[in-house]
């Protein structure tokens, strides 16, 4: 199986920078794995060059589920609409309530290592943004948004707790 050719043949190749499977394909009949194993035991070094060029992938389109709306596109249904709109309600607090001066509103290109960085709104919709006022020393976040992100780990876990009987009560 392991000629002396075609061990040359496996070192030249190697040292092209072609990857086990490409040596195994140009030997034929051999594995990858036994290509694998031989370099490994003949102690070869890295090779020349990558094993593969960095490619480019291109982004696939986005194909739609049969039956449902595009999210970015459709309108909602009424069901739908109301139930965002109690939802909103729900999860608005106080700190979004008050609003933001808009100078302390931040984008991703004018966030430094000095701002809050607490996402506002969705990320897929206009008018997202981070808080942007003053982040506490050694923090992401300012004082506020650090006080909802920084929880106690028990009363988290209440709160889960709490959420997931309410849920298997609606169910």
């Amino acid at each position: 199986m392991w000629t002396d050719e075609r061990v040359e043949l496996l070192k030249k190749l190697w040292a092209e920078g072609l990857s086990a499977s490409q040596v195994a394909k140009q030997l034929g009949g051999v594995t990858r794995n036994a290509v694998i194993g031989k370099v490994h035991r003949l102690g070869l070094s890295g090779r020349a060059m990558p094993s593969r060029p960095a490619r480019t992938r291109p982004q696939a389109p986005r194909t739609l589920v049969r039956g449902r709306p595009d999210p970015l596109t459709a309108e909602p249904r009424e069901e739908e609409r109301q139930h965002s709109q109690s939802a909103q309600k729900s999860e608005t607090n106080p700190i979004e309530e008050r609003g933001l001066e808009p100078v302390q509103r931040a984008t991703v290109l004018t966030l430094t290592e000095h701002t809050c960085k607490w996402p506002i709104g969705d990320p897929g919709r206009p008018g997202f943004h981070f808080c942007g006022r003053g982040a506490d020393q050694g923090s992401p976040y300012c004082t506020e948004h650090a006080r909802m992100a920084y929880q106690p780990v028990q009363a988290r876990r209440n709160r889960e707790r709490d959420r997931m009987r309410k849920d298997r009560l609606v169910s």
